[in-house]
């Protein structure tokens, strides 16, 4: 199975050269340094969600694009062989499910929040939404000026083309399925 770094480094080059963009002008319109890009096309790193939001939200792509395996007619995905990626020093962990296409356009995950981590999100592409339910734990989502605690057994839908942000607010790690919907 690929791991994450030599997926990220074969995207990230497929999509350079469909754009016909150079490392310098992928970095102007991510944000990311051309040595944190090169890096990541070269396979050498694996990237914090934080720094892989931003290179899809330049691109104006969804973020599993860049984490997208290729598709098969039937997969089963179980948990260790899912895309790990993490941010807050591991504590929180996003497993990358099943990814967008063109054909179906909204991406799934599956998030693991040890207590007190939090993640602040980049906005996605305009329209966009996210649907989320919490299955253990509870999670503090956070859009804009408005903030909602989502109890276990409870789901939130909101428009994510916002900065919004997750923490873990219980005394236990949350857990969490998420699809992102792109209008479209």
């Amino acid at each position: 199975m690929d791991n994450i770094q030599s997926i990220l480094s074969d995207n990230i080059k497929r999509i350079k050269e469909q754009r016909k963009l150079s490392l310098e002008q992928l970095s102007k319109l991510t944000g990311v340094s051309k040595s944190m890009l090169g890096q990541i096309e070269r396979g050498e790193v694996n990237p914090t969600i934080s720094i892989l939001w931003k290179i899809a939200g330049g691109l104006k792509l969804p973020f599993s694009e860049l984490i997208a395996r290729t598709e098969t007619d039937f997969e089963l995905i179980e948990k260790d062989s899912a895309r790990l990626l993490s941010e807050d020093n591991g504590r929180f962990r996003n497993y990358a499910v099943f990814s967008y296409s063109e054909s179906r356009p909204f991406e799934t995950y599956y998030l693991e929040i040890e207590p007190g981590s939090h993640l602040e999100a980049e906005p996605h592409p305009a329209g966009t939404q996210e649907f989320i339910t919490v299955f253990d734990g509870t999670l503090q989502v956070s859009v804009g000026d408005t903030v909602t605690d989502v109890a276990q057994g409870c789901s939130l839908r909101f428009l994510a083309d916002r900065a919004h942000a997750y923490r873990s607010i219980g005394a236990e790690t949350c857990l969490v399925g998420m699809v992102i919907y792109y209008p479209q």
